[in-house]
């Protein structure tokens, strides 16, 4: 899968992703990174980017120009793609939204600065703003990474497990269950017994409680969307007082 990143500041997205476990499928051609710097697109005389917005205000707006014509050439190279500006205003990143876009081939991100960038780019090239939530930052650049690191560890091979992906927080709404390793006691905490058992069918329904625990303590207005059994349902009536009827 390839990604291409649109931004004024390419080594903060290289220097963020060029390590662990990202940097080994990148290694390994797995996955792909293209970061362009569209300042080298500028038609100005001085390789500017930016200008005052009109009808006046603070800061300075993205032009136009200048990612237009980086977006332009990148498509004759590598064709279409859906095109995602990160920006406080668009849909939440989720595990849902990284489960979709890691179905495709091919995605291009556009990293905003300053006042953001002129509507005309949003109106002609963008194809989906996406925020990863309620607050503003700098530039687009570590939501870049931080979106391609969440759908880059669901191509196959990138996790050395690839079951890893379909055992954690957030599939199929529910919070992970506990995890422990060695020693079996820590400072007098004990790990679980029935973790110690071998006996696999006990540990899997051990995991599915917690889980089941954990997302009732800590995330309930997750449960609603969860894929629940009958038995989950009676699970939580019985040990968390859920009123099951509003599943």
């Amino acid at each position: 899968m390839k990604f291409n990143v649109l931004t004024l500041f390419p080594d903060m997205v290289m220097d963020s992703l060029n390590h662990s476990i990202i940097g080994k499928a990148m290694e390994k051609g797995i996955i792909q990174v293209n970061s362009i710097n569209f300042r080298d697109f500028s038609d100005s005389k001085h390789n500017s980017v930016d200008d005052y917005p009109y009808g006046g205000g603070a800061g300075m707006v993205i032009q136009a120009q200048p990612v237009l014509d980086a977006y332009e050439d990148l498509v004759k190279k590598e064709g279409t793609s859906r095109l995602i500006y990160l920006t406080p205003q668009g849909k939440t990143f989720n595990q849902a939204m990284a489960e979709e876009f890691a179905q495709a081939d091919q995605l291009t991100f556009l990293c905003g600065h300053y006042e953001g960038v002129d509507e005309r780019i949003i109106d002609s090239i963008v194809t989906d703003e996406v925020s990863i939530g309620d607050f503003v930052l700098t530039g687009g650049e570590m939501a870049v990474v931080l979106i391609i690191d969440a759908v880059a560890r669901l191509i196959p091979g990138v996790l050395k497990n690839n079951s890893s992906s379909e055992h954690e927080s957030f599939h199929d709404y529910l919070l992970e269950y506990p995890q422990y390793s060695r020693p079996e006691v820590f400072k007098g905490m004990r790990v679980p017994k029935v973790l110690l058992s071998g006996h696999h069918k006990n540990i899997e329904i051990w995991r599915r409680e917690q889980s089941l625990l954990r997302t009732h303590k800590k995330r309930p207005d997750l449960l609603p969307h969860a894929n629940l059994t009958e038995s989950d349902k009676q699970f939580l009536k019985k040990y968390c007082n859920y009123d099951v009827n509003m599943l």
